[in-house]
């Protein structure tokens, strides 16, 4: 339990913003040993995908020989508000670093350098746990598949995707991350919050849903401003902290994500419902 203690954050670094807090843990955490890791080790991410792929196939005709779907609401309560904490978590103590750089040295420092990573133990801690927590994300899937939801391209393609790009640009260093990391960490808190909710049985209002969905259009419309803006940069032939395979793969993640997101927006809350056509005229609803 040591390594849970509290300790005063003293740091002489310019580039650290002034924690008040800081367990001991996060304190220690040095980066280069798990760059090194996975700089080795970035194409597993490969074989969790097809790990995944392959369940979410063969589940579902699993799924398809059971008479009826599973429940499980109460491991999904569990889940979600284990994921909502750690993204709460998450968002609280990689933040103050943002507002502390873009205050201090501007959006510029903010997007090319990766100092995050680099001087500043806490964020840098947060961003590894970032990192590996898309492998655990996956399990969302489980969900929809054992209770027989409606599973759509948007939601596969995104979790495979972001398992991926993260493990690529960590491997790298990616200046960039900075903001792929913490936009994520804090549309992340709101979203698996809802989801908790949801589970646990309380009716939320539409809009409620509708701007968690609002919510992440505009992280990949930032997202893909920020990595165009690294693009620019380099191209005119200036320092930015990120390569440029990190760069193409980058504005094709974000494009894509910003054009299925928006899609999603449209056709949930926009393009009139058809009629149900059975006895009690009641739509059937999937989550």
């Amino acid at each position: 339990m040591d390594n849970f203690r509290l300790i005063p954050y003293e740091s002489n670094n310019p580039l650290s913003p002034n924690y008040s807090y800081v367990f001991k843990f996060e304190n220690e955490f040095r980066y280069y040993k798990h760059v090194q890791w996975m700089r080795e080790h970035w194409t597993d991410s490969f074989y969790w995908t097809i790990i995944y792929l392959s369940f979410i196939s063969f589940g579902r005709i699993y799924m398809e020989t059971r008479p009826k779907p599973f429940r499980l609401q109460w491991p999904l309560i569990v889940w979600n508000v284990m994921l909502a904490t750690f993204s709460i978590m998450g968002t609280i103590r990689v933040w103050p670093e943002m507002m502390h750089i873009l205050r201090n040295y501007g959006f510029y420092h903010s997007v090319c350098s990766n100092s995050y990573h680099k001087e500043v133990p806490i964020s840098s801690f947060w961003t590894f746990l970032f990192v590996f927590s898309k492998v655990p994300e996956l399990v969302d899937t489980v969900f929809v598949v054992l209770r027989r939801q409606k599973l759509i391209f948007l939601h596969w393609y995104h979790h495979t995707t972001v398992l991926i790009f993260t493990w690529f640009c960590y491997a790298d260093e990616t200046s960039v991350a900075r903001w792929y990391v913490y936009m994520n960490y804090f549309v992340h808190a709101m979203m698996y919050s809802y989801y908790a909710l949801r589970a646990s049985g309380f009716r939320l209002p539409k809009p409620m849903a509708m701007a968690i969905t609002m919510s992440q259009i505009i992280q990949m419309i930032v997202g893909a401003i920020v990595t165009f803006y690294a693009y620019y940069i380099r191209m005119n032939g200036h320092e930015c902290g990120i390569s440029f395979d990190r760069l193409y793969a980058g504005l094709a993640i974000y494009i894509s994500y910003l054009l299925l997101f928006a899609n999603f927006f449209i056709n949930s809350y926009l393009s009139p419902k058809p009629k149900s056509s059975n006895a009690n005229g009641d739509m059937k609803k999937t989550q």
